[in-house]
């Protein structure tokens, strides 16, 4: 089942979030100061290609700049994103078929609100 949802949801809507997550990223990159964020955005990209059967959980390593970073990407892009993310579900659970995808969009919003100091593991 999760292939299958995986496969709808890539088709639908996970290729283009992970390609504006991905140039999002390589904008971050460019700017050098921020290629922190880029790293997390290339993470959520790959979240956002393939979200069934993962789950985000937070990382023990990450410490205080991680903080300091959520807090600069929640000002800067993360409520913005998390707004997008929250519509879409909503527009996506009117329908049956739509239902699933609306649920993975609101699992991106904590990962898209805050994004340093997460990871994104494999659910059992």
């Amino acid at each position: 089942m999760r292939l299958l949802l995986n496969l709808i949801w890539l088709v639908l809507c996970g290729l283009w979030m992970a390609i504006g997550y991905a140039v999002a990223a390589l904008v971050c990159f460019v700017l050098i100061v921020t290629i922190p964020f880029g790293f997390a955005s290339l993470r959520i990209a790959n979240y956002a290609l393939w979200p069934f059967g993962r789950t985000v959980v937070d990382d023990p390593s990450a410490g205080a700049p991680s903080l300091i970073g959520n807090v600069l990407w929640f000002i800067v892009a993360g409520w913005w994103l998390a707004i997008g993310h929250l519509v879409t579900g909503v527009l996506l659970c009117l329908t049956v078929i739509g239902i699933p995808l609306g649920l993975a969009n609101f699992k991106l919003i904590p990962v898209s609100l805050l994004p340093l100091g997460k990871k994104i593991v494999e659910v059992a």
